[in-house]
């Protein structure tokens, strides 16, 4: 509605009155929403980074952290894992399964343990052997589930403690399918660990991802990556021009 607003005085001002002239300005508007000023490189070259990845189960997040590791490692970058999901049934083998096939290490306990534990141990062993990617992969917990977000904050906590050397990054994984329920992951997330930027899942097919205007217009977090497949290599940075004529495309006559 903001947008639609703002888009009533420009027609106003400018005296527009062709349709395709409205869905230009309309798309310069989205593009100008999406645009990411944070001035926050997301993976910043030249230092070691670790990545804490979070959000809800279902929303792509072990395929998002394997495009990562698949980029980071077509780049050159000595990248490891971090299993900090302990408390999902399969989530260790998951994340071991691409730690295998992307031959990157994977540092794990055992189900059930602490995930802190998993994270101050990566950390120290990231540290050892001269890693410059650290992702740590953690629980993917529904954003109403209180106690697991206090969990969430224990492992970003000990990030933070003992992330010497390291630039933090927090990523929210969000499935870009989702509506309304899209942003209050992200404000629930954000609230909890201070995302930094967000990976848009799940944007082959149909899916246009309109959640990104709310989480962009209420939240002004970036959206720094997009997902477009399964695969590992189905991944880009996120381009807010060419998202804003995907959503609003031109007409065709």
């Amino acid at each position: 509605m903001e947008l639609i607003d703002q888009l009533r005085d420009i027609v106003k001002v400018e005296s527009i009155k062709e349709p395709d002239e409205v869905r230009v300005r309309m798309r310069s508007l989205i593009a100008d929403l999406l645009k990411d000023i944070s001035e926050i490189d997301p993976i910043p070259e030249g230092e070691p980074v670790v990545l804490l990845v979070v959000g809800v189960n279902g929303a792509g997040k072990t395929t998002s952290i394997a495009k990562l590791v698949d980029v980071a490692r077509s780049e050159g970058q000595n990248v490891m894992l971090a299993a900090a999901d302990t408390f999902r049934a399969g989530a260790i083998e998951q994340i071991k399964i691409w730690g295998d096939r992307l031959d990157v290490p994977v540092i794990s306990q055992q189900a059930g343990s602490d995930p802190g534990a998993v994270a101050f141990d990566a950390l120290n062993a990231a540290r050892a052997r001269n890693v410059d990617l650290l992702i740590i992969d953690t629980a993917g917990r529904l954003h109403t589930t209180h106690n697991l977000m206090e969990e969430l904050r224990k492992v970003r906590g000990i990030v933070e403690k003992n992330g010497s050397g390291f630039t933090e990054r927090t990523l929210l994984v969000i499935d870009g399918t989702t509506g309304q329920n899209g942003l209050m992951q992200a404000k629930s997330f954000t609230e909890a660990v201070n995302c930094n930027g967000v990976f848009l899942t799940k944007l082959d097919g149909t899916a246009k991802g309109g959640v990104a205007l709310a989480i962009a217009g209420e939240l002004g977090l970036p959206i720094w990556f997009i997902g477009t497949g399964e695969k590992a290599s189905d991944m880009s940075a996120f381009d807010s021009e060419a998202f804003a004529a995907t959503l609003l495309p031109e007409t065709t006559t």
